[in-house]
Parts: structure tokens; C-alpha cells; sequence
């Protein structure tokens, strides 16, 4: 095994560890360590991301049903959206593009180039949220309510979202969860994290039928990031969460910036 592998393995450990010790976060990790340092396909490697992200979020969402802490009515609200353009997304959408888009002054933009754009895009974002840490807490106590059309509509755009890049969309879940249905910062982690786990699966499911799956290296990769994520868990009780937030948001913010710096001059 060379050593880019190597890192490529301790990057699944990571991915899990992220996931943890700030309830979100590791799933953007997982394309960028399968594509530069596994040298996978953006396709293929957006397609393992969402088996890895789902397996492992459900590791953390089972934990958090255990207390009780996830509110299912929310989730199916906000899911059964995400679930269908996710599923969409993977089975149709990103098979109907052509491997050549576009040609500007003689520079060729092509189907991987653009999805790896797009996740660097998507990267920022996250990355902007995370440094920011300002999200509205909400009072635990606080009476949930449902704005139904903006919550469907944000589980469609985040479903999309999670079938073109492989990424969870926690950033753009939680926020929602907390603005449109009012519930309490805790258990708006803890349903994201569900709704993250299953949206994930059913999108890969999509994967199946049009890709050629490598289960042996899938499964082995997927099982080094759940131990992750029960260290991440163990490690949470001593190290401050939000302070790690911000450190891994600017971390992000770079890796964003030299996936776009790399695939701009390849």
C-alpha cells in the first residue's frame, strides 16, 4: 500500500472523528480524501461518499433516538423532499451529463471538472457557516411550528445539493430545521443527523444501479470512519465543540480554495 493510501485511510478515520466531536461536518472531507488521495472518479467518489456519510450518521442518529432526542414528524417533513431529489439526482440527473460541458477560449469544462467546482462552492459555504458559529439557539422549551412549504421546498434544494456533491448538507439542514420548524438547537443536530443518515442511503441506492460498486474497499473504508465517529463521541466530553467548529471551518475554507486552485490548473 502506498503511502497516499495510507493517508487516504487515516482521512476515513477523520472523516468520522469530525462527525463526533461537532455533530457535522466530516462529510465534506470524504470526496476531496477519495479523489486526491484514493485517485478516484469525482463520480464514483461522490457516490461512496453518500454510502460512508449515511453509514456513519446513522451510527450517531441511533445514538440520538436512543434519547429521544430526534423529532421524527420534522424529519419526515422535511426528508420525503430531500429523499426524492436525492434518489433523482444520483439515478438520473448526474448520469444525463456529458462528459464535455463546455469549451471557454480553449479550455474544456468537463463533467468532473464541474462537480468538483461545485463541491469546492459548496465547500465554502459550509466552511463560512462554521467560522460564523451564529446560529439562532432557540429555547429548549420553545413551541415547534411548521412552515411547510419552505421546509419542503429546502429539503428538495439540499436533496439536490447532497446527490451532485456526496456531502451530508448538515450546514444548510440544521439552520433550516431551527429557523422554519423551531426546534431547539440540540434536537435540531440530533433530527439533521437522521434525516443526513437515510437521505444519504437512499441517494447511494440510486448509485447502484448504474455504477460498478468496489464493496470490499467501500465497506473498509465506511468501518474506519464509524471507530471515528465513537471517538470523536468519547473525545467530545473533554474538548470544547464550538471552538473546534471554527478551527475546522477555516480548515475547510482552504481545502476549498485548493481544490479550486487544483483542478483550475490541472
Amino acid at each position: 500500500m502506498e503511502f497516499i493510501e495510507i493517508l487516504g485511510y487515516i482521512g476515513a478515520l477523520l472523516i468520522g472523528l469530525v462527525l463526533g466531536l461537532i455533530g457535522g461536518g466530516g462529510s465534506i472531507l470524504t470526496v476531496p480524501i477519495l479523489v486526491y488521495a484514493l485517485t478516484l472518479n469525482p463520480v464514483i467518489a461522490t457516490a461512496y461518499s453518500l454510502f460512508v456519510v449515511g453509514t456513519t450518521s446513522l451510527v450517531g442518529a441511533i445514538k440520538n433516538i436512543s434519547k429521544g432526542m430526534v423529532d421524527f414528524k420534522t424529519a419526515i417533513i422535511f426528508a420525503i423532499p430531500a429523499f426524492i431529489a436525492v434518489y433523482l439526482t444520483r439515478a438520473y440527473l448526474i448520469p444525463a451529463i456529458p462528459e464535455e460541458l463546455f469549451e471557454v477560449g480553449g479550455f474544456m469544462v468537463t463533467k468532473n471538472l464541474a462537480i468538483m467546482l461545485f463541491f469546492a462552492f459548496i465547500m465554502l459555504l459550509a466552511s463560512v457557516s462554521m467560522i460564523r458559529n451564529k446560529r439562532d439557539e432557540g429555547a429548549e422549551d420553545s413551541v415547534i411550528t411548521y412552515n411547510y412549504p419552505l421546509i419542503i421546498v429546502e429539503g428538495l434544494v439540499v436533496g439536490t445539493i447532497t446527490g451532485i456533491v456526496g456531502a451530508g448538507g448538515g450546514f444548510l439542514i440544521i439552520p433550516a430545521l431551527v429557523l422554519l420548524a423551531k426546534l431547539p438547537m440540540k434536537k435540531a443536530v440530533a433530527t439533521s443527523l437522521f434525516i443526513i443518515a437515510i437521505k444519504s442511503l437512499i441517494g447511494f441506492l440510486g448509485d447502484v444501479q448504474n455504477l460498478e460498486i468496489d464493496w470490499t474497499f467501500l465497506l473498509s473504508f465506511t468501518a474506519i470512519s464509524v471507530v471515528g465517529i465513537f471517538i470523536g463521541i468519547w473525545l467530545n466530553k473533554f474538548i470544547d465543540g464550538k471552538k473546534l467548529k471554527k478551527g475546522f471551518g477555516w480548515f475547510v475554507l482552504v481545502m476549498g480554495v485548493y481544490i479550486i486552485y487544483k483542478e483550475l490548473t490541472k
